[in-house]
């Protein structure tokens, strides 16, 4: 959905890059190394075409904590911990690189053969099947509305009776949300930049990944300033999007999280990254 106030709308006109390979499944990045120069396709372990030797190539977009952000100069978060995963069982490295999120919804970057994956917390929606193909699910995620205390809103009726202005990110099913339930939103290019937003006044109030604001709310700054409204449930699931056709590469996510699920290390990374596995996840 599962993204600087922007007026104008403008996006970047170019792809920005940030590339680092991962040396763990707990995250570890390493500075990508150069192509290996070979023309023509790769192949990882079990045959799976990868756009770079020894790599597993993945676009996201930063910051969006707790499934991808930088720190200490390294690239961490969920989303990477679980691609890890499926790097390990191909043999290579992660490389990830930052790329805007609009091209999510059309596989642009699948496409053009810069990434072999997406991974950026991204709702599965039948609109996105259309241009790409998912990996099965990999986290139930809800919306919530966090408002600043000052706005005395805890829930979407509250902003309207209020006639408080709303913000989302940009292209996000947070967004779309907000629309149908008569809203013209603020759009905001990153999740950063709809906190911003927050807490400069720009908005009263935001819909935007629970996970995200559950992370925010650690900070007791944040919690001093802002409070959760309602908890709203959209029947979202993340998944990790390929080139439609690439069946190889779906079937290796697919075992990479299948796995995980079964001998606890996607319990493992669940807590270190968001915090308690809800009973209800599968």
């Amino acid at each position: 959905m599962f993204r600087t106030a922007r007026a104008d709308r403008t996006r970047p006109s170019s792809l920005r890059i940030r590339a680092v390979a991962a040396a763990t499944a707990a995250g570890a990045l390493l500075v990508a190394g150069c192509s290996s120069g070979d023309d023509g396709p790769a192949e990882a372990a079990g045959g799976v075409p990868v756009v770079e030797k020894g790599k597993l190539t993945t676009c996201t977009h930063l910051p969006y904590p707790p499934f991808q952000f930088e720190q200490g100069g390294k690239v961490v978060g969920f989303d990477v911990a679980l691609v890890d995963l499926v790097a390990e069982r191909l043999k290579v490295e992660q490389k990830i690189l930052d790329t805007p999120f609009e091209n999510f919804k059309t596989g642009a970057f699948l496409n053009s053969g810069e990434c072999d994956l997406a991974a950026a917390g991204m709702t599965i929606t039948d609109e996105r099947k259309k241009n790409v193909d998912f990996s099965v699910p990999y986290f139930d995620a809800t919306q919530a509305l966090l408002a600043t205390k000052k706005s005395g809103v805890t829930s979407l009726a509250d902003l309207k009776a209020k006639s408080k202005k709303l913000g989302a990110q940009a292209e996000t099913t947070g967004e779309s949300y907000a629309k149908s339930q008569g809203f013209d939103p603020v759009a905001f290019e990153s999740s950063d930049a709809v906190l911003n937003g927050l807490r400069t006044g720009q908005v009263d109030a935001i819909v935007i990944d629970y996970p995200v604001v559950q992370g925010w709310l650690k900070d007791p700054k944040n919690a001093a300033e802002f409070t959760l409204g309602q908890n709203i449930e959209t029947g979202e699931q993340y998944g990790f999007s390929v080139k439609k056709g690439n069946t190889a590469l779906v079937a290796a996510i697919d075992k990479a999280i299948t796995d995980a699920k079964a001998d606890g290390t996607y319990k493992k990374l669940y807590e270190q990254w968001i915090g308690p596995l809800p009973q209800t996840t599968p």
